[in-house]
């Protein structure tokens, strides 16, 4: 259950049926009606909300339509028990019942129908389908959403009708009952028929892929950032967004799921989400000469098997974990890692990626990452924590969270001189180890205690004087949401699929008043409270980077968050949650070389904050500087200028075997990338 509402509102769903059916034998009129709105309330509160109870009674032969029946069902053996057996509104009940589940099936049907007919071939956004070809307006929100419970609530009429009949022994306000559900379920199935024929429905598939053909001759895409993944995989393809926005070349976005559509962040460059194999191997992509992959994924083979561009493995991180160095990396042109250190990965990894093959890019994404300039006077530092999770395979060196969390979150709010605490856990975290869970959970509310207890030493008082400006922070924070919420409504669309197609193209004046807004909320944010304040960040604003950047310090895990904030040269920690031991731990990772390593007992955790200190006393100082270079590659020039030099010169080798191929072979169709029969998987 998400909440406790949700588990009371099944409760009682649950406990209503056995209530209705002794309502039922008993009989009682008013017990039935009780038990009966319960039962209706329930049912729609835990639609409304979306709760797992409602999928997993679905599983069990006990969905949706068989809760109403069972309830109509009842109904009429309150009749029979009542001895109204062989009264008009009994006989009236069944025939009622018996047309209101005949309309189930059109009702179905039609709602099935629309939503299969308008479900595009391919979904966009910032590509102009709307110039050629008609995608009409999306039916009524009103007919589609929630269709089936919709439909299915109908009844209430019949029902409330009936069971007022049978308590005032009236025949006449059962059938009015009885007419109200019958007509209304009739004019439902009326009401949709007109949103599957004619020019309510988007044009065929061929001339949608015709379409989108034509575009892609018009643009001539030239770079492609191709990706495929579950919905929570979103953010390994938004982290790209920006850097596909500052590339020399023309670029287009390649999705195949729609779910990752729907997830994506605003952007100004054009996308596709082409969730048919067949479909994607038949789009015009004879002008792009580097396609980036930000995954490695099965799918990938459908972009892949395109001899006239280069293949190039970009990654979504840059870390000492297994998936950096996965063997299928070898069946790209090229894979790009941040710095030197990811090519000696590859070498000792041995799975067949050649050092040739492998080019350093540094990592764009950095740029906001500002560089340490020591705690201004006055301060009290801040030391960021902010473990990954806890991962698939059980491995206790994934996260520190389970064994080491509560001891240094303890450590840090307990330390003298004191330091502000910041904790921002993984947004997985807690989904396959309960343990986990529960130590964020503890972890929680150790740092929201101390939050209160520093609220109250007097030690703070000062830096809680500046109330006003604080409070205008606040106020500033309520205004800016505002205008963002109001943007986002003007930006999104009521519609489906189609609508959003036709209508996603992106406003660049809104798009970069967004941007202006966020980075305005999160100034904001950080001067709404006092800089002494314990805070935990749960959320997705402010980001990881915002947080690097107010924070003088960090205790992570192994992962890309400490490849990352490598590039702010600050002293940062990381747990030896597997007890490997300092040296071998230092051997098998290299991001944690310049890194104190703390036991799970959360020492030396004091040598971090001496060194945030008092910078003299901050050994590690220069192997930072060395180990950022060796991770990230040197700062000048600055990462974009290399990525975009890396995409040229690609394009180059792509363009110059192309030459070749029409020098050896003339007449050879490079148009289409396979015709529609071909097999997806060969």
């Amino acid at each position: 259950m998400g909440s406790a509402a949700e588990l009371a509102a099944a409760v009682l769903m649950m406990l209503g049926f056995p209530a209705l059916m002794l309502a039922a034998l008993v009989p009682s009129i008013p017990a039935f009606a009780a038990a009966a709105a319960v039962t209706y309330l329930a049912d729609h509160y835990l639609h409304r909300k979306g709760s797992y109870l409602v999928n997993r009674l679905s599983k069990v032969r006990a969905g949706l339509s068989i809760r109403f029946l069972i309830r109509e069902l009842l109904l009429l053996l309150l009749l029979a028990r009542l001895s109204l057996a062989d009264n008009l509104v009994y006989y009236g009940a069944i025939a009622c019942f018996i047309a209101f589940y005949g309309l189930q099936a059109p009702h179905g049907a039609l709602v099935t129908l629309i939503r299969n007919r308008r479900r595009m071939p391919v979904a966009t956004r910032n590509v102009d389908l709307a110039s050629r070809i008609r995608i009409p307006d999306a039916p009524p929100r009103r007919l589609l959403h929630r269709s089936a419970e919709k439909m299915l609530h109908l009844d209430l009429a019949a029902v409330a009708g009936i069971l007022v009949s049978a308590w005032l022994e009236k025949s006449a306000v059962g059938f009015v009952g009885i007419g109200i559900t019958v007509g209304l379920g009739l004019l439902y199935v009326l009401a949709l028929m007109p949103y599957v024929r004619g020019r309510k429905v988007p044009p065929r598939v061929e001339l949608v892929l015709a379409a989108m053909d034509d575009w892609l001759r018009a643009y001539r895409p030239e770079t492609v950032l191709y990706f495929s993944g579950s919905k929570d995989s979103a953010y390994q393809v938004n982290m790209w967004l920006e850097t596909m926005e500052q590339l020399d070349t023309k670029p287009l976005i390649i999705l195949r799921e729609r779910a990752i559509l729907a997830n994506l962040a605003p952007t100004t460059v054009p996308v596709v989400c082409v969730p048919g194999g067949v479909h994607l191997m038949n789009l015009d992509l004879s002008t792009v000469r580097v396609a980036l992959y930000a995954a490695n994924v099965g799918k990938n083979i459908h972009l892949l098997r395109v001899p006239t561009m280069k293949h190039v493995f970009i990654g979504h991180g840059d870390s000492d974990k297994l998936a950096s160095v996965n063997p299928f990396s070898k069946v790209y042109d090229e894979v790009w890692t941040a710095g030197r250190a990811g090519r000696d990965r590859y070498a000792i990894a041995d799975v067949g990626v050649r050092d040739d093959d492998i080019v350093e890019v540094g990592r764009p994404q950095l740029a906001p990452i500002q560089t340490w300039q020591g705690v201004p006077e006055g301060r009290v530092p801040t030391v960021l924590y902010a473990p990954t999770w806890e991962g698939w395979d059980g491995n206790p060196g994934n996260t520190s969270i389970v064994l080491a969390g509560e001891n240094i979150v303890r450590k840090l709010v307990a330390a003298d001189p004191p330091v502000r605490v910041l904790y921002k856990p993984h947004p997985f975290t807690g989904t396959v180890s309960k343990e986990a869970g529960a130590a964020h959970q503890r972890i929680t509310a150790l740092v929201e205690r101390a939050a209160a207890e520093r609220a109250a030493d007097p030690r703070f008082t000062a830096d809680m004087a500046d109330t006003a400006a604080q409070a205008a922070a606040k106020a500033e924070l309520t205004r800016i949401e505002a205008r963002l919420a109001e943007l986002s409504g003007k930006a999104g669309t009521s519609g489906d699929e189609a609508e959003a197609t036709r209508d996603g193209l992106l406003d660049p004046a809104r798009h970069e008043e967004v941007a202006r807004l966020r980075a305005e909320w999160n100034a904001a944010y950080w001067r709404s409270f006092p800089a002494h304040e314990h805070r935990v960040i749960s959320g997705a604003e402010p980001r990881l980077y915002d947080c690097f950047n107010v924070s003088d310090a960090m205790v992570s895990d192994i992962s890309s968050v400490v490849s990352d904030f490598i590039a702010s040269g600050k002293p940062y920690a990381v747990t030896d949650s597997a007890e490997l031991g300092v040296e071998e731990f230092k051997r098998q990772n290299t991001a944690v070389r310049a890194a104190t390593i703390l036991s799970n007992r959360a020492e030396p955790l004091g040598e971090l904050l001496d060194a945030v200190r008092d910078p003299s006393a901050d050994a590690l100082a220069a192997d930072r500087t060395e180990l950022k270079r060796y991770l990230l590659g040197p700062d000048e020039p600055t990462s974009i200028e290399q990525f975009n030099a890396a995409v040229a010169d690609l394009a180059i080798k792509a363009e110059t075997r192309n030459v070749g191929q029409e020098s050896r072979v003339p007449a050879v169709p490079a148009q289409r990338v396979a015709a529609a029969g071909d097999d997806v998987t060969a």
